[in-house]
């Protein structure tokens, strides 16, 4: 499904040069639920916004179901984005003057996808992570825990065959991380979406598939988790 080669992002010139992401690549299959890990500044978040079409790298190149990133225009990149990506930022960048739930179905009504069963299912996602008291509520009456969690509805409700998540648990307690994660798994075993997630978090790492680690915007290691659980026996 994703195809990456040889990509290297660079911010800056002469000694302000910065190499976010080094000759990076990586194959990640449809149904994947993939971390990528590394300590701040490893090149996580650079990775997974060159992987969203969100930037474009320096050199190298990414192939997303067969088509070549780079090759689309502006307006057929946002189409791109709108109909195969469901990205959660690090934060919740929710619509200000839309509610809870006005920003939930936001994608799918710009996809002209928002049926009755869509509706349905979309408050129930809200429900099930503590929002469904909150439909009609601003984003400036929730917390931030609260925001990115409707933030993070609003990216798996849309149907895209792809969730990218930045760090989804940062902003959460205990709990309501938990329930995050297994609404990722649920939408990962259930719907095949393919996930990708940047993170540090431990509980999130252990409930992935597959551990991409990121050292100075290298790939350090690759490991699914077969052989993780072969490393632990």
């Amino acid at each position: 499904m994703i195809l990456i080669e040889g990509l290297t992002k660079t911010y800056g010139d002469g000694p302000n040069r910065v190499e976010a992401n080094r000759d990076v690549s990586l194959q990640i299959n449809r149904g994947e639920f993939v971390v990528l890990a590394g300590p701040s500044g490893s090149g996580k978040t650079t990775l997974l916004n060159l992987i969203g079409g969100l930037d474009t790298a320096t050199s190298g190149s990414i192939s997303v179901n067969g088509i070549e990133l780079s090759s689309l225009r502006a307006n057929a990149l946002s189409d791109f984005r709108r109909d195969h990506i469901g990205y959660v930022f690090q934060k919740s960048n929710l619509v200000s003057s839309l509610t809870v739930y006005e920003n939930a179905v936001l994608q799918l009504r710009l996809q002209r996808r928002l049926t009755r069963a869509a509706r349905d299912r979309t408050r129930r996602l809200l429900n099930d992570v503590g929002l469904g008291d909150k439909l009609q509520a601003l984003p400036s009456q929730l917390s931030g825990g609260q925001q990115q969690r409707a933030a993070i509805i609003r990216a798996v409700t849309s149907g895209t065959d792809i969730v990218v998540a930045d760090e989804p648990t940062a902003s959460l307690d205990s709990k309501n991380a938990d329930s995050v994660l297994e609404l990722l798994r649920t939408m990962n075993d259930e719907n095949g979406a393919t996930i990708i997630v940047s993170s540090h978090d431990a509980r999130v790492i252990a409930a992935a598939r597959r551990v991409v680690h990121l050292v100075d915007g290298l790939v350090f290691s690759d490991t699914r988790a077969s052989e993780l659980l072969e490393n632990l026996t």
